[in-house]
């Protein structure tokens, strides 16, 4: 821990009459931003967490020799303002991204041998960049790829602006554009599950055109993905918390928010345990059930749609083996229970064997299954998966759960979903499962927690910094 970072409450402790101040509830990444944004800019903050930790639900645990992500996160190319965040909180090269997308499809329903597709981008503009890989993927057939091919341009005219696209589901859409089921399965399901955590027929047709126009469709690297070289505590807790440290931000975590009411003279008042802050400015960044009980009565019209905002919950199974079993950083997989499997051993710290985690998104079904339950369904599909495990020792075997991951993206959600200001003046609101745009990703996270200290700042009579992350505002 940093010296900046106090491992308590701070009822009293901040200074006032010094300028404009400002408090940011919450200490994932949505208000490390809002946090560093309003400093940046001049204006004294105080973040308030109520965990020992930052990072919120990207973070990283101790189990024996291991450093544990609680869950496999990536980026993609196009995620530019969490790019923005890894930059300013000098992580950028701990995370890297691919030099070119390439993704390792494995179909178990082929015989071995013939298992392997590949979804990869040549040097080419859109929509050309994928025209090869389409061509030649295997786990389609020819009729099959021209309809993906026809779907995919139809795709790219809807208007992301168009509020219809809300109400709609994304696979009601594709079998109206002559999506066959294995189609959905093997290829926007591939993608949609992973990125918008629910199947074709349970997201919002405006959601999936926004993940999809903006990943494949945008320009030829924009679903280059990236990863965290390294346990998520380092970039989401340990650097960010230096950055904060470093920009003047005072960090106090194991401080949980009781209760948040209008104070004298315009001014805010934070009620923690053993007494209050005053501040001219508070962000709420946390998730939007919290933000419903903490909300002063009037900040929102219609305060209940929050609670309308459903979640929904990611799995991640974790294997460690006494012999390398995978050699490559990661694959997903057609025709079994497993989606995506990632080798995690170098971050991990592991230094003999090999550590993979299975991430497995939408996992309604299997989300509070019995960690013996899970073990003997997956160990069997990865020995199917993965031949070289038939001879491997099992290490370890464990899980961690999430089962409010990300909000769900269900058709509706974008009428839920509250922008950055609220009807009282000096609050606002930042989450991913605020009205970003995106779905309930770490590049949500940032996105909100810019527009809340834009929103802020302007209120505030404060300049934007700079080097800002430029972001179009919330509504």
């Amino acid at each position: 821990m940093t010296d900046g970072a106090r491992d308590a409450q701070v009822p009293a402790g901040v200074p006032s009459g010094q300028g404009r101040g400002a408090v940011v509830v919450g200490g994932g990444l949505a208000g490390i931003t809002a946090a560093l944004a309003l400093a940046d800019a001049g204006v004294r903050v105080t973040l308030l967490e109520g965990r020992p930790r930052l990072g919120g639900l990207a973070f990283s645990f101790r189990r024996g020799e291991l450093t544990v992500d609680n869950g496999q996160h990536v980026y993609l190319r196009c995620c530019t303002a969490y790019r923005w965040f890894l930059e300013r909180v000098d992580g950028a090269a701990l995370a890297p991204l691919q030099n070119r997308l390439d993704v390792p499809v494995l179909d178990l329903a082929k015989p071995e041998g013939r298992r392997l597709g590949r979804l990869r981008r040549d040097a080419l503009p859109v929509p050309l960049h994928l025209g090869r890989s389409l061509a030649t993927y295997p786990h389609l057939s020819l009729a099959e790829r021209a309809r993906v091919g026809r779907a995919a341009l139809a795709l790219k005219q809807l208007d992301l602006a168009d509020p219809a696209l809300d109400g709609q589901d994304f696979g009601s859409w594709l079998t109206a554009h002559g999506q066959s089921a294995r189609a959905v399965e093997a290829l926007w399901d591939l993608v949609g599950v992973a990125t918008l955590n629910a199947v074709a027929g349970d997201s919002s047709l405006g959601l999936a055109a926004m993940v999809f126009k903006t990943g494949l469709l945008s320009e030829p690297g924009a679903a280059d993905i990236g990863w965290a070289r390294v346990p998520l505590g380092d970039l989401h807790d340990r650097l960010a918390r230096k950055a904060l440290d470093a920009a003047g931000v005072r960090t106090a975590l194991r401080t949980r928010v009781t209760s948040i009411s209008p104070g004298d003279s315009g001014r805010w008042s934070v009620q923690v345990p053993g007494g209050a802050i005053e501040a001219d400015a508070v962000v709420l960044a946390v998730p939007q059930r919290e933000t419903h009980d903490l909300l002063p009565a009037g900040a929102l019209d219609a305060p209940e749609r929050l609670l309308r905002i459903g979640t929904a919950p990611i799995l991640n199974i974790h294997v460690v083996y006494d012999r390398t079993v995978l050699n490559a950083p990661f694959l997903t997989a057609l025709g079994t229970p497993v989606q995506w499997v990632f080798d995690r051993t170098e971050a991990s710290g592991l230094t003999g064997g090999q550590y993979l985690a299975l991430s497995q998104s939408a996992a309604h079904d299997e989300i509070d299954a019995p960690v013996a339950a899970l073990r003997e369904r997956y160990l069997p599909e990865l020995e199917r998966l993965l031949p070289r495990t038939r001879g491997a020792a099992v290490k370890d075997f464990f899980v961690t759960r999430e089962r409010t991951a990300t909000f769900a993206p269900a058709p509706g959600v974008g009428r839920l979903r509250p922008g950055a200001r609220t009807k009282a003046p000096g609050l606002y609101l930042a989450g991913a499962w605020t009205a970003t745009g995106w779905p309930a990703t770490m590049e949500s996270a940032v996105r909100s927690g810019i527009s809340a200290a834009d929103a802020a700042l302007r209120a505030l009579g404060r300049p934007r910094p700079r080097h800002l992350f430029d972001v179009e505002e919330a509504a």
